[in-house]
């Protein structure tokens, strides 16, 4: 068990990825996904097959939630790489244990694995630095070696120095320094600033940044005419008014520390407070904000239920011996019925046999002399005696 302890230990120890830098120096660590798909499928290159799978990268620090405040982490798609970057500082001396999670999109397999990043003592100084934006980039897209090669020559082509006196500082996306995000739509980038440092003075051309000429021009129209970047690949081509020169070979001097005093006020001297806001009078605000609506809304409820209650539709208010209109109305109708009632009882004319409720249409039978006595008119027949069959030869009972 112990061997197999050991033997464990051991090969925890191999699979860790170990890096070192310096302090001021770049560091950029590539996550590729090709490296990590023979983990997820260790067999399949015996039998040919070969996959392309989206892979998404967790990082943080060991045992904490986030990265290290020097360190970034950037991957625009799962089927791109991924990128930790970022400068160190001389507090940040010392090793930084990076946990990377990484998830395959397509079998939702996980994979774990330890970055050791070691940070030594600063190298060499480059006083004279230079940061330059390049608006036609992304950050992922500046990151890769090949790339900040390309940079790397132009810039050192404008500097006029050697290939070795010119290292990259620092990258930085825009949008970490307050740009706006672009639309989503090509030919739309974010931005990149590359400070770039050199132990050699600035070239002629750089200098151009200092007089205030260029910045005149660059305040006015955007663009000055002095421009003497150079850019192999259009990607790589620098805004000139948003380059900016550093110059760090003067030591810049600490700020002063505060004095103290003796804490004792000065003979004569005295306290004297700030005065407080003169005192107000809330009774005009209390009646336009409270009584004034309160008042209104209490007008407006008793015209509305005058309308409502006192001045309906078809209701006149008369003198005490007038009838309202609408008893004067149903005191009208009521007469006229009674008096078309009276005239059609007093016609001495017969009704028609087909009219007679108890008619036989087949036989030509009336209803009994009994019932006709009751009343000749068909709403008091009884009603077992309206609901028999006129069709039948038989009454009831």
């Amino acid at each position: 068990c112990k061997k197999n302890l050991c033997l464990a230990s051991v090969l925890v120890v191999e699979a860790d990825i170990k890096a070192y830098t310096q302090v001021g120096q770049l560091f950029v660590y590539e996550l590729q996904r090709e490296t990590f798909q023979s983990d997820f499928e260790p067999f399949l290159k015996h039998y040919g097959h070969v996959y392309d799978d989206p892979m998404v990268f967790k990082c943080n620090k060991q045992h904490f939630p986030d990265l290290p405040r020097w360190l970034r982490y950037t991957q625009r798609h799962p089927l791109d790489n991924g990128f930790l970057y970022g400068t160190p500082l001389e507090e940040d001396q010392g090793k930084a244990v990076i946990e990377i999670t990484v998830i395959n999109k397509r079998s939702y397999d996980t994979f774990r694995e330890r970055l050791v990043i070691t940070v030594g003592t600063p190298g060499k100084k480059l006083p004279y630095q230079a940061e330059f934006y390049l608006p036609l980039r992304e950050i992922e897209k500046v990151l890769p070696s090949a790339v900040r090669e390309e940079i790397k020559q132009d810039i050192q082509r404008m500097w006029g120095a050697a290939r070795i006196d010119v290292d990259v500082v620092n990258i930085s996306s825009a949008l970490d320094k307050g740009g706006r995000v672009p639309l989503p739509l090509p030919g739309h980038y974010e931005g990149v600033y590359v400070k770039m440092g050199s132990q050699q003075y600035y070239s002629d051309c750089l200098l151009r940044l200092l007089s205030p000429q260029h910045q005149q021009e660059c305040e006015a129209v955007g663009r000055a005419s002095g421009d003497c970047s150079v850019c192999v690949n259009p990607s790589n081509c620098m805004a000139w008014c948003n380059a900016t020169l550093i110059d760090l070979s003067k030591p810049v001097p600490p700020v002063p520390a505060p004095t103290h005093g003796s804490g004792i006020l000065e003979s004569g001297g005295f306290y004297d407070p700030p005065e407080s806001p003169p005192s107000r009078d809330y009774f005009l605000d209390y009646i336009g904000m409270v009584i004034i609506p309160f008042v209104l809304a209490l007008i407006l409820c008793i015209l509305l239920a005058y309308v409502m209650c006192c001045r309906r539709e078809g209701v006149v208010k008369r003198d005490a011996k007038t009838p309202d209109i609408q008893l004067y109305h149903h005191h009208t109708i009521q007469g006229n019925t009674d008096e078309l009632r009276s005239m059609a009882g007093g016609r001495g004319v017969p009704r028609p046999l087909s009219t007679l409720p108890m008619f036989n249409g087949r036989t030509g039978e009336r209803m009994p002399p009994l019932q006709r006595q009751l009343r000749s008119d068909s709403s008091h027949i009884p009603l077992i005696m309206a609901q028999h069959d006129p069709n039948t030869d038989t009454l009831p009972r």
